[in-house]
């Protein structure tokens, strides 16, 4: 078991079985047999003939959209993501009242960014993060920060009636969140719920620097949110027609991302236009 995780390497590795038997030695019967076992434990999930590493692997609970099928979704739109902006980009879902980072993007750019696949950290200090919890029923955010929030710099929100005054601006600006400097010094990020009917399943971020402005990057995230929820659970994804007309076009038809970028700006305070 222990040589079929290494084969992994990476945590957004999809191997075959072939592969998988290969990189190992072991003969193909055996392969197969752990390889199943894995997936029963949660070790591994299996997406067609590729597998991927689990939920237990990246040290999380279970989820009602598999994270293997997320990341498969999620792989090619962060990519481009990614290179269209030239930015390190992140793909993230909530647990409990942590952030835990499923994917990152950013090629050379992505070791500068101190986060860590697999890595958890406090969801109100991320705008992956607070993009989530901002579409959770008060009461649950008040369950979650009962006690002490955790802090990891000194713009850290540590007050919950400052942090729900902060979700209820990112409602207001149509689930987009923005932090700098909260999580990590001299970083800033803008994020975007991946949304279904009954609440967040996952977030994407992009990353700039505390100086970055980032709020022309800020449609790009939401439309690229939009798509990997449709990826995942077809055109229900967006209950708010507002919301999906800023992410979308005509039924069928995405938005050009140089269009959004014109026609989306920022006011002092965070309203849209």
């Amino acid at each position: 078991m222990t040589l079929i995780l290494d084969s992994f390497g990476v945590p957004r590795a999809r191997l075959t079985l072939e592969d998988v038997a290969g990189r190992t030695g072991l003969p193909r019967s055996t392969t197969h047999r752990i390889l199943e076992q894995l997936v029963r434990l949660r070790w591994l999930e299996r997406t067609g003939r590729d597998y991927v590493l689990g939920p237990r692997a990246l040290g999380l609970g279970g989820r009602e959209v598999g994270h293997g099928a997320l990341r498969a979704a999620a792989f090619p739109l962060l990519q481009e993501l990614s290179v269209r902006t030239e930015r390190v980009v992140h793909l993230a879902v909530l647990d409990g009242a942590e952030t835990c980072y499923l994917d990152k993007f950013g090629g050379k750019a992505a070791a500068r960014v101190p986060s860590v696949v697999g890595g958890r950290v406090p969801a109100h200090c991320t705008a992956v993060g607070k993009s989530m919890l901002a579409w959770l029923p008060p009461e649950q955010i008040d369950e979650l920060y009962r006690g002490h929030l955790a802090t990891r710099t000194a713009r850290s929100i540590h007050d919950r009636d400052v942090l729900h005054r902060e979700l209820i601006r990112i409602r207001a600006r149509k689930g987009l969140a923005f932090e700098s400097g909260e999580c990590f010094p001299q970083i800033a990020c803008v994020g975007a719920a991946v949304r279904s009917p009954e609440g967040p399943v996952a977030a994407v971020s992009l990353v700039g620097s505390s100086q970055s402005a980032l709020d022309r990057l800020a449609p790009l995230v939401a439309n690229t949110a939009q798509a990997i929820a449709e990826s995942l659970i077809g055109g229900v994804a967006c209950k708010q027609p507002l919301e999906c007309a800023l992410v979308r076009g005509a039924p069928g038809q995405q938005v050009p991302s140089a269009t959004l970028g014109r026609i989306v700006s920022m006011g002092e305070r965070g309203e849209w236009f």
